[in-house]
């Protein structure tokens, strides 16, 4: 039996698709309040009996801090893989979610290890690595070096990672993967997908950043990859970067405007004209009792140059990227077909 957290997110419901479609039994984790209109959604993007797919997946209620409970579920699985996780850059939320993801993956190494689950799979983020800031490669040993400029989510990251390799050290086999911003059809307004709404909704403005992408089909072909009896040995117990490459958001954007056949962005955005426009979100925010999109954590590294290096797979595996121009297509082609008139 295969358990799977975070099963409603973009990694995991992917994932559920993939396990599904390929005959395995499958348990998720959700809270009792958690929509699944989403999962299905993303099923019907690919299969031809959405449906009949979604209804092989053994949905479990519960909540990944209350660890007994954690511990019950787990009984009679054999591989793990970890995909839930709370994303936020807003100051308020910071101290909730670094709890959240931390403890949460505590609790999940603790019942693994109790319930002598074979293998755990990790899903992390390029955010809890470290920095080069010459533009030099990030790699999976570059340290991550805590700042002013490290976000919540990076902290929480870092930290969930820590838990892992303490599971390692306990018995428990594992792997860990760090992607950078994951392309792919999900809710499209929140986490990467909303950066193509964005760009549908009209956005005149760009930075001269630099950051990575991966396909999300790619991150899973990753993820069942690395978990295979035949490659896990020879895999276990290691991080893995995963970036197809590495681009600036301003040809980032353009791409996207030019798939979805919109104007692209042609403003110049300075650090200290962010700094107003976060400032004024802020206030806006308070006056309306909306929190803000924007925040200084979610534009504090717009315009640093951030590169990964994704080729321990590719060696590893003879493992090849989707290329990115060809992720924005296809993500791209999923948000025009639902926001098309007829939808």
């Amino acid at each position: 039996m295969i358990f799977v957290t975070g099963g409603t997110g973009l990694v995991g419901s992917h994932l559920l698709y993939e396990l599904v479609s390929a005959g395995q039994k499958v348990k998720a984790l959700k809270r009792e309040t958690s929509n699944l209109k989403q999962v299905q959604k993303t099923f019907s993007y690919y299969s031809e009996k959405p449906q009949e797919q979604f209804g092989q997946i053994e949905w479990v209620d519960g909540d990944i801090l209350d660890y007994f409970a954690l511990e019950k579920i787990l009984e009679g699985v054999t591989e793990i893989y970890h995909c839930a996780a709370i994303v936020s850059f807003r100051s308020g939320e910071r101290k909730n979610m670094i709890s959240n993801n931390v403890e949460g993956t505590a609790n999940l190494v603790n019942a693994a290890i109790e319930n002598g689950v074979e293998r755990i799979c990790h899903v992390s983020s390029i955010a809890g690595l470290g920095r080069l800031q010459n533009g030099d490669l990030v790699t999976e040993e570059t340290n991550w070096i805590p700042s002013k400029k490290v976000s919540g989510y990076s902290e929480s990251k870092f930290f969930s990672e820590n838990e892992i390799w303490r599971g390692m050290e306990e018995g428990l086999d594992a792997v860990i993967l760090n992607p950078s911003i994951i392309l792919g059809p999900a809710k499209w307004d929140a986490g990467s997908a909303r950066l193509f709404k964005t760009v549908w909704d009209g956005m005149p403005f760009y930075t001269r950043g630099v950051t990575g992408f991966v396909d999300v089909k790619d991150v899973i072909q990753a993820m069942l990859r690395l978990m295979d009896a035949k490659n896990f040995e020879n895999c276990k117990n290691q991080r893995y970067i995963l970036n197809a490459d590495n681009i600036s958001y301003r040809e980032f954007f353009s791409q996207i405007a030019d798939t979805l056949e919109k104007p692209r962005p042609k403003y110049f955005t300075s650090d200290n004209f962010l700094s107003v426009v976060w400032r004024a979100a802020t206030f806006w925010g308070w006056l309306t009792r909306k929190p803000s999109m924007i925040t200084r954590e979610s534009v504090s590294n717009s315009n640093d140059v951030n590169k990964f290096d994704g080729t321990k797979i590719t060696k590893k595996l003879d493992f090849q990227y989707t290329p990115i121009a060809e992720s924005i297509k296809q993500t791209a082609s999923f948000l025009k077909k639902d926001f098309s008139p007829k939808n």
